[in-house]
């Protein structure tokens, strides 16, 4: 299954499974924790496991992840974007300079490797030292990359009850980010048909 680095940032505001939202770079550990996850990051391939974070790191990924979500609504509209965020949305123009402006901060040059009897591959050459920089830069770039690419098509804010979760619609007709919120979805809708239901007059 293909994975989107700034989908999986998006993503670290969360259910809680509990109806609250979590936040998974709220702490140093948490940030720590969410970037081991990520391994190398593929846009600039970061060497991200076992990079120490500091606060400074911490609110600049945090940052980041406000303008990418402020993309994110704008690229579904005019359904309605996730619920975390909707009522304090960075605007678009304000996102849109930041997500390139740290994508900036890493000066990178194309790299192309062709190993015999193998097709070329390539990879982006640093001209950057700090990994700090580097990985918010890759989380930028990555950014760039979802969002110029026919994923941004196909993305969605998740439907169902609690849930504040964007992804990528897998088929034509999907409105939920997993099957679990599907069911709680139908389970919702089955309640509410219920509920009016009984609400209506009985026949004299």
């Amino acid at each position: 299954m293909e994975r989107w680095p700034a989908l999986e940032l998006a993503s670290t505001i969360r259910h809680d499974g509990d109806g609250g939202v979590t936040d998974d770079l709220a702490t140093l550990r948490g940030t720590t924790r969410w970037i081991d996850e990520q391994g190398d990051l593929p846009a600039g391939r970061v060497p991200a496991a076992g990079l120490v974070v500091d606060e400074e790191l911490r609110l600049g990924i945090v940052a980041l992840r406000r303008a990418v979500r402020a993309l994110f609504a704008h690229a579904v509209a005019p359904a309605p974007p996730s619920p975390a965020d909707a009522r304090h949305l960075m605007p678009v123009d304000e996102a849109l300079a930041h997500v390139n402006a740290m994508a900036a901060r890493e000066p990178v040059a194309p790299q192309m490797d062709w190993p015999l009897h193998d097709a070329p591959t390539v990879r982006l050459l640093s001209a950057q030292d700090d990994p700090h920089v580097r990985i918010v830069a890759a989380l930028a770039r990555s950014a760039i990359d979802f969002l110029t690419g026919p994923q941004r098509e196909r993305l969605r804010a998740c439907t169902a009850p609690r849930c504040v979760r964007y992804f990528v619609r897998s088929h034509g007709r999907q409105e939920w980010c997993k099957p679990s919120c599907g069911n709680r979805a139908r389970a919702a809708r089955h309640y509410r048909s219920r509920r009016t239901a009984g609400e209506e007059p009985s026949p004299s």
